[in-house]
């Protein structure tokens, strides 16, 4: 789980913003520690987590993720699982929310004199006030309650300033906190403000609080007698913008229910998607709500609450899916604008559609090839395909008219019919065509000068295979046979999602046809991030068939530390090398001296050869000569 592989670990999981994440339950982020390794009782005391460990028998990582910025999980990666030997099993339990139900109750203020009302503050010798504010104006009263002379009121002075100002019959008391950021920026930020018979204090978000001590000798207690008012009072300048959970004493004040019956006063709180839209991912829609946002992914590709869920499915030998982009009964007018096929005139007929830019995305996997990916005819010769050639090598092909054959972009780089998700991006904008692959650089292409650059009435867009009328490019008819085996996900055509429309009941899915059972799969996960390991770099690489693995019934022994053996393995070659070097320096030298020497054996002299020399001085020699008694010349 924590394992490092160039820096990061093997295993991750995606949240709420699509970031990853390398911490576990039990744990938080930044932390690097299992929950074990937190509480200090893992399985092996060298790791931080007891999967890490490594074990032949199961073992087991729990605990619950609680960082709610970072929930809900949305996927889980996990890596090292390819070597013998080695599982893994996840388990992701529900999302689980829990606190004050009453933490989304707001009221939206949208006129200067708009304000809601309530029974009088009960807060004679204690008041704890506390909300949270969001506005774009520069100040404005947020609550006030009067009494004949005594007061409690909290205000926006400024851009900068909140004040919180109460009399009790001693005078006018003010604290004033000072922010120095804008505080009219349009995001939440939170007030709370106390005052009992000792003292009063004022904090705004995380700034310091400010605190007045009270008088030792006067009067102690609030006497109010008029309702209390929130937004505004008195004539003045009343609040524009949103409040919520509003709590005095303890008691959280119902501001939607009364916002219902109050005018210029709106229940719930517009402007959420300016704090959170942003987790609306891939093009989803931020939707404005009483109490909170949702996210709108109809004219995308995904799904989920922040439209990151992949809607993929399996596409069996000789399936195919066709989505029309006119169907019987549809009229032209709806046709374009449901259809968002570029076109300003909604009285054209069906051939004189036409479009001068596209927007592709599509994510696959298969072993298989040759191939069509995807296909989108039109009522003229035009075209537009994604290909898998032959040789696994992905094929962009074009036919927009005006030349004799089609524009073809080959990507010869990569083998793309490896079992892998690859992640395919096309947007062409007149000539200019920009093709992504996975997460390489994007790489920009040009139609020819003689082609056209309209696609002329488009008529439907095919997966796994083409079925249509009339002649089709040679090339693709012979991909065409048996079909795409294999995992198509996200495809989305401009902003037409036929594989969500197929498997997802949307106002686009009479425009579909499906031969064969279609099967849902998540299939389409994002593309490998992971590079395979080299067998110098990976410590479980096995260097023969024979070898023996921890996992094969063997215990592993003791001291035996993977880092160990890559530190000695570099150290022998280093003393190898400088032996080899001394070595090369001393026959270099001898060789300049004019000098030779020799341990030749006694007797040499007298010897008929070197041989008999050798027999005769050693009465131990057998027709064997033992490898440590050669002589090596260097």
């Amino acid at each position: 789980l924590l394992f490092l592989a160039e820096g990061n670990p093997y295993t991750w999981w995606v949240g709420k913003a699509n970031e990853k994440h390398y911490y576990w339950g039990g744990s938080g982020p930044g932390i690097q520690k299992c929950a074990c390794g937190i509480e200090r009782n893992c399985t092996d005391p060298k790791y931080y987590c007891n999967c890490d460990a490594d074990y032949k028998q199961w073992r087991k990582d729990t605990g619950m993720l609680s960082y709610k910025e970072h929930l809900p999980v949305s996927q889980v990666v996990v890596g090292d699982v390819d070597r013998p030997g080695s599982e893994a099993k996840i388990t992701v339990g529900p999302v689980r929310c829990q606190g004050d139900r009453n933490y989304w109750n707001a009221a939206s203020f949208v006129t200067s004199s708009s304000h809601l009302h309530f029974s009088t503050f009960q807060g004679e010798t204690s008041a704890d006030i506390s909300f949270y504010f969001k506005t774009s104006a520069s100040d404005g009263v947020f609550l006030e309650n009067l009494g004949n002379t005594d007061f409690i009121k909290l205000e926006l002075k400024s851009a900068t300033e909140v004040s919180f100002s109460f009399d009790v019959g001693n005078g006018p008391v003010e604290i004033v906190v000072r922010s120095p950021n804008q505080l009219n920026d349009d995001q939440w930020h939170r007030v709370n403000a106390e005052r009992n018979v000792k003292q009063a204090s004022l904090q705004v978000d995380q700034l310091p609080l400010e605190v007045r001590k009270a008088p030792t000798e006067g009067h102690t207690r609030l006497e109010l007698y008029s309702q209390l008012y929130v937004g505004a009072a008195g004539g003045q300048r009343g609040f524009l913008g949103c409040i919520r959970s509003l709590r005095m004493n303890g008691v959280t004040l119902d501001l939607e229910e009364r916002a219902k019956v109050t005018p210029g006063v709106k229940p719930g709180c517009s402007g959420h998607c300016t704090s959170y839209g942003m987790y609306c991912a891939n093009g989803g829609k931020c939707v404005e709500k009483y109490n909170g946002y949702s996210c709108d992914c109809s004219k995308t590709a995904y799904d989920g609450p922040f439209c990151i869920k992949d809607v993929g499915a399996f596409f069996e030998e000789g399936m195919w899916l066709r989505y029309n982009f006119h169907s019987p009964g549809t009229s032209m007018k709806d046709l374009v604008s449901r259809t968002l096929l570029s076109s300003t005139d909604a009285e054209i007929t069906v051939p004189d559609l036409s479009l001068s830019n596209e927007d592709l995305s599509f994510s696959f996997s298969t072993t298989k090839s040759p191939c069509v990916l995807l296909y989108i005819s039109s009522y003229t010769q035009d075209f537009i395909a994604v290909l898998v050639k032959p040789t696994g090598n992905l094929q962009i092909r074009y036919s927009l008219g005006g030349t004799k054959e089609p524009y073809n972009i080959d990507v010869d780089h990569r083998n793309m019919a490896n079992g892998q998700p690859h992640t395919v991006n096309i947007t062409r904008n007149g000539r200019d065509i920009v093709l992504q692959l996975d997460h390489y650089s994007p790489t920009s292409y040009s139609l020819p000068t003689a082609s056209d650059i309209q696609f002329n009435s488009p008529k439907a867009l095919f997966l796994g295979k083409v079925i249509e009328i009339g002649k089709i490019d040679q090339d693709i008819y012979k991909y065409n046979t048996p079909g795409f085996t294999g995992c198509l996900s996200r495809v989305q055509f401009n902003q037409i999602a036929p594989l969500k429309a197929a498997l997802r009941q949307t106002n686009t899915s009479s425009h579909v046809h499906i031969q064969g059972e279609l099967v849902e799969s998540n299939c389409g996960a994002s593309p490998l991030t992971i590079p395979p390991m080299s067998a110098a770099t990976d410590p479980w690489h096995l260097d023969s068939a024979s070898a023996d693995f921890p996992y094969n019934g063997q215990a592993i022994g003791d001291g035996v530390n993977r880092n160990s053996a890559i530190i000695g393995g570099v150290i022998a070659v280093v003393i190898f090398t400088i032996l080899c070097t001394l070595v090369f320096l001393i026959r270099y030298m001898f060789r300049h001296k004019g000098t030779y020497h020799t341990n030749e054996a006694k007797g040499a002299e007298s010897a008929e050869s070197a041989d008999a020399a050798i027999m005769n001085n050693d009465p131990n020699f057998t027709e064997t000569i033992d490898e440590s008694k050669k002589e090596w010349l260097i």
